[in-house]
């Protein structure tokens, strides 16, 4: 999709008529965009080719928003893997929409997609103030998760049945396609139903933000594991302490772990190729001169390296090899043919990650999520989620969200930042 195809515009219900309840706060005005582009340059080549810079809407509460709140009934669902934060955001949707908007009736609907059909007989929970009001201290998520698609025509017809007016929908991409096909048929039956989706990725590899939630929480978490590892690392001759993280098709958690640490000497990422022997050959010339080493791989890099895996999981996700205990093996296996002595510690703390609290830093984006998701929700947007793009919250399609895997550039500015903390060659092939 070239720039020229690229469409920022929401879809809506329909027209606002109701005045907002919320009073004393600034409301943001429906013109109010934030520029896709962040470079002048940029933006001078959209003009000078007679286009307009395209621009993301801003979040925010409206004056007036579609629907009637003594009226309207919310769902909710998450979806996918476990991330830290999702009962913050959980908390954070059910707060506003009852303090912001008077909102009396909020459904958690269980095991994510699976919630909305009937064949699994899980029974939607009613969410209070009261039932949410310590869940953001806990990891996981109160509602349960799953992965996999469900049949959209009965999932519509539980929303239909209900009487649901919104649907929030919190998860990546899998789950925010699951949320396009909802709200494509609920325009075929010319339904009154917003959907609107709250981006959960731990790997942050959705298209068109800059940041999904659990990310920050990751790379803190991350860090802990790496200054283990390099302490291994340092406390043994010829020491390697090899760290696993996540990442299937996108490096973010493991060169952003890198940064925070300084104290790693490899980073592996799915964006970046490396041959095995370009890899040993220099890590071997790491330890030959300085004694031991720390490296962290990402679980999608280096798959070409080991036998081709077979099937997909319920989400549709290839079933990747294990990248890490791959390396663990091999380069004991390297170092132990060429006669040198070895003491390689290996450490995967991805499910430990995954099941914690957010940080406050999280807590606080997942604060504003939440919050932005009802104001677009009760304005009577529908078929997108909130993003956050240049320090501003924005609404962004679902259609555009996702329709690539955001992805680190090697030649960009995030890869060079990596190469010179690391001190590792660009090129390991």
């Amino acid at each position: 999709m070239n720039e020229a195809e690229l469409n920022f515009e929401v879809a809506r219900l329909g027209a606002c008529r109701i005045p907002s309840p919320m009073g004393s706060i600034q409301f943001v005005e429906d013109d109010e965009h934030v520029l896709y582009h962040t470079s002048l340059k940029e933006i001078k080549a959209c003009e000078c080719a007679g286009r307009e810079p395209p621009g993301f809407e801003i979040a925010g509460p409206r004056r007036e928003i579609f629907f009637d709140p003594s009226k309207l009934k919310c769902g909710i669902v998450t979806c996918g893997g476990l991330c830290p934060g999702l009962n913050d955001v959980i908390r954070s949707i059910v707060l506003s929409l009852h303090h912001h908007y008077g909102v009396q009736t909020v459904f958690g609907f269980p095991y994510g997609f699976e919630g909305l059909t009937y064949r699994y007989g899980h029974r939607p929970l009613e969410l209070s103030p009261e039932t949410v009001r310590d869940i953001h201290m806990k990891g996981g998520t109160i509602l349960g998760s799953s992965r996999g698609p469900q049949d959209v025509l009965e999932m519509v017809d539980t929303l239909d049945r209900m009487n649901i007016g919104i649907l929030f929908t919190i998860g990546g991409d899998g789950t925010l396609k699951g949320a396009l096909a909802i709200s494509e048929e609920i325009a075929k039956r010319n339904l009154k139903i917003a959907v609107v989706g709250i981006p959960k990725t731990i790997d942050n590899d959705i298209s068109y933000m800059d940041r999904s939630f659990g990310f920050t929480t990751a790379v803190s978490e991350a860090r802990t594991s790496i200054y283990a590892a390099s302490t291994e690392a340092l406390g043994a001759r010829n020491g390697i302490g090899l760290v696993k993280l996540m990442g299937r098709e996108s490096g973010f958690i493991a060169a952003y772990a890198t940064l925070a640490t300084s104290e790693v000497n490899f980073c592996l990422v799915p964006e970046v190729h490396f041959t095995l022997e370009g890899f040993m050959e220099t890590l071997r010339e790491r330890i030959l001169k300085r004694r031991h080493a720390v490296i962290v791989v990402a679980e999608g890099a280096g798959q070409e390296l080991m036998a081709e895996t077979s099937g997909t999981d319920a989400s549709g996700n290839v079933r990747f090899g294990d990248i890490g205990t791959f390396l663990r093996d091999r380069i004991k296996e390297y170092f132990g043919k060429a006669g040198m002595e070895l003491n390689l510690k290996y450490i995967d703390p991805s499910y430990t990650i995954r099941s914690k609290s957010a940080t406050t830093q999280d807590s606080v984006f997942c604060l504003l999520l939440g919050h932005n998701a009802v104001h677009a929700a009760m304005s009577g947007r529908t078929g997108m989620v909130v993003g956050f793009w240049n320090e501003e919250f924005t609404h962004v399609p679902i259609r555009l969200a996702v329709s690539k895997r955001k992805r680190i550039d090697p030649n960009g500015k995030l890869w060079d930042y990596v190469l010179a903390a690391t001190g590792q060659p660009r090129n390991m092939a």
